[in-house]
């Protein structure tokens, strides 16, 4: 291309990016480690080929984000000049949509199509169910149909046949899949009717247009005689499938690294990076390795991470370092979970008083429940912090739908708490909460028998709506039973020779423990009526299952109810009303997932221990590999320092588990970290 200014390729990359940017047209893999520039090897990538005469419209530009999609094409811009808008860059889904409006016939669709967003989706599947069969939605054991086209969503992205899909993920649900394949196949029918697209069949569709029509198959192969992707481990089976079609000529740059495929969860496909060099035969591998982010030290700990993984050819690696030393990574052996947030806050003022701002600061967890008990210690100390993965811990939905029907046991006056249930209940809502909390409070004035009994009235159950009378019955029952199981326990005598904490309870088998009732009542709503809602409701139910058992460890520190539901509040009260300004120093607070991408001056890593990371779910899956590959993308966030912690014990609702020795710290050299041990230590 003419015009062009002139870029000194070779004074301005390195040797490993200069290799990857000026290779030949052919297939290539490159493979670029954590913090080696791989944004800049992607720029200047484009910025050679348009210097070796490619056109901007003949390079397809391949990103998972708007944001790394505009951040690179500006970059281009400003090397070479030519407007952005020339380019076909951007994300999968945005060029599916940019291509199915110009092939709108083959994918079923007019050009001028509507996407619809993930609400609107899910309000026309549940219309979909309802007209198929009313009685499915009625059914409080049904999933509802946030789950159900997630699971589909799911099939569609990994190519999986629909039937295997429905039958793997729901396999809780009652009866076989039928009904779900034919409320899929009419939910496809009402989007072609309404001239809509979900965000899938812009994938999907797009797949279709290249598979079904020979002509614009043949025209975007010649379009495209440049295909760069970026974080190409991301990618999934529908994703995969669309590149190798467009790439018949094998005229495909893959950027990735196998080492940072954390995503499998939601479709995306190790094997696709894998399998690169066997579907395009004749790939050039790049190793992009020299790191620009991390010290020495904290990369011969990731080199560490690296070396145990199982050895592929041509996929070994070592990240090479080029900033001046700093101090090792530190694990730091805690006695359990509490220790751990006492310690983690105590290093974090030392770091601030030393002239560390707090936004230079980042602590990271495998699950949000891990956070749950250092944000009360920040809160306590009066650390400011800001989580960037979510909410805070009790602003959580289902925490808080949990943590009504304590309050509500506790203090049956309760209307907020009364009412947040009700709400729970399909075609309740605040005006039918009022009649039927209206129609308890009468029953418990004229029979004395307490709000919580009121509610098992025929008198109050009149009042519910007649398809959440199922849900109400077993909403009442689980109530009754958590205020029983609480006046049992009041009624308990206190052990006269309690242990001193629940450590000891926990490692001296003969000491009485103290009974935990909040705990137990806790449980009992978990495992009760919540449990199935929980579980028709979410797609992502596990995760959030997990966030309960964090809420059983933290009412385990209580003996009495109130006190539970009174600290909540207060901790509530002192947090809720922060914000994260951009001037504001803040500490950080995230999941290693939402960290994929980001680095920081220092990294705090919590709960370094088998059942927490690697998760006790995916060891017992066998799927620790991915948790190694997410205990490697944690530790390579950091600049500067390091700081793990590796607790013994965690608290559960039976009161302290004991924790193995993190795998991937045991199978690691003990030269590349220093050992500080706080197991037996007061803090």
């Amino acid at each position: 291309m003419e015009g062009l200014p002139p870029i000194d390729f070779r004074g301005e990359l390195n040797a490993e990016q200069f290799a990857a940017v000026t290779s030949r047209p052919g297939p290539a893999l490159v493979l670029a480690g954590a913090g080696s520039g791989k944004t800049r090897t992607l720029t200047y990538r484009v910025a050679w080929l348009l210097h070796q005469g490619a056109r901007p419209w003949d390079i397809l530009l391949l990103t998972f984000t708007n944001k790394s999609a505009k951040e690179m094409l500006e970059r281009v811009e400003d090397l070479t000049g030519v407007p952005r808008g020339q380019f076909w860059g951007g994300t999968f889904h945005s060029i599916g949509q940019r291509i199915l409006r110009r092939n709108a016939a083959a994918a079923g669709r007019q050009p001028d199509f509507t996407i619809l967003d993930q609400k609107e989706s899910e309000q026309l599947f549940s219309e979909v169910v309802k007209e198929t069969d009313g009685a499915f939605i009625k059914d409080k054991t049904n999933p509802k149909a946030a789950v159900i086209l997630d699971a589909y969503s799911h099939a569609r992205n990994t190519l999986r046949p629909l039937e295997e899909v429905l039958t793997e993920r729901l396999d809780w649900m009652k009866g076989g899949p039928d009904k779900l394949l034919a409320f899929c196949a009419r939910y496809e029918a009402r989007k072609a009717e309404g001239n809509l697209c979900d965000f899938d069949d812009l994938l999907a569709l797009w797949l279709k247009v290249l598979e079904t029509d020979p002509a614009a198959l043949a025209h975007y192969r010649q379009r495209f005689q440049h295909i760069l992707v970026d974080e190409f481990q991301d990618t999934n089976r529908l994703q995969s499938r669309i590149i190798d079609l467009l790439g018949d000529r094998h005229q495909i740059m893959a950027v990735g690294d196998d080492a940072q495929c954390i995503y499998t969860w939601r479709g995306a496909d190790w094997e696709n990076i894998m399998a690169f060099p066997q579907r395009h035969p004749g790939t050039e591998f790049h190793h992009i390795d020299t790191n620009y982010r991390s010290t020495p030290e904290i990369l011969a700990f990731a080199n560490e991470i690296l070396r145990h993984r199982p050895k592929v050819d041509g996929f070994d690696r070592r990240l090479l370092a080029v900033r001046p030393a700093g101090p090792a990574p530190t694990v730091f052996t805690v006695g359990d979970t509490s220790q751990q947030a006492k310690l983690v806050g105590r290093k974090i003022l030392q770091l601030h008083n030393e002239g560390h701002a707090f936004g230079d600061i980042h602590v990271l967890y495998r699950a949000h429940y891990q956070s749950l008990e250092l944000q009360m210690e920040l809160t306590n100390l009066g650390i400011p912090f800001v989580i960037t993965s979510g909410h805070k811990f009790f602003d959580l939905i289902h925490v808080k739908d949990v943590l009504a029907h304590l309050r509500f046991v506790h203090n049956p006056r309760d209307q907020v708490a009364l009412s947040r249930l009700l709400c729970l209940l399909p075609k309740v809502g605040p005006v039918a909460a009022n009649r039927i909390t209206q129609a308890a409070q009468e029953v418990e004035a004229a029979q004395g028998r307490g709000l919580v009994r009121a509610l098992r009235d025929p008198a109050v159950l009149r009042k519910v709506p007649e398809t959440a009378k199922d849900d109400f019955n077993d909403l009442t029952i689980t109530l009754e039973d958590m205020l029983e199981g609480l006046e049992a326990a009041r009624a308990k005598p206190a052990p006269t020779n309690p242990a001193p904490d629940l450590f000891t309870a926990a490692t001296e088998a003969s000491s009485v423990k103290v009974a935990r009732t909040p705990a137990e009542t806790t449980r009992v709503c978990i495992e009760g009526w919540y449990g199935t809602h929980l579980k028709t409701l979410f797609p992502d139910w596990r995760d959030r299952e997990q966030d309960l058992t964090g809420l059983l460890g933290f009412a385990a520190k209580f003996e009495d109810l109130g006190d539970l539901v009174a600290q909540v509040a207060l901790l509530n009260g002192e947090s809720s009303d922060k914000k994260a300004e951009p001037e504001e120093d803040m500490l950080r607070l995230t999941t290693i997932h939402q960290s994929k991408g980001l680095e920081f001056p220092i990294v705090f890593l919590l709960g370094v221990a088998d059942g927490l990371l690697p998760l006790t779910r995916a060891i017992d899956d066998g799927d620790v590999e991915e948790e190694r590959r997410l205990f490697y993308v944690a530790c390579t966030r950091a600049e500067n320092m390091l700081f793990l912690f590796a607790p013994r014990f965690a608290v559960s609702g039976e009161g302290y588990r004991p924790l193995d020795p993190c795998r991937f710290l045991e199978e690691m050299s003990p030269d590349c970290y220093e050992l500080a041990d706080y197991a037996h230590r007061r803090l």
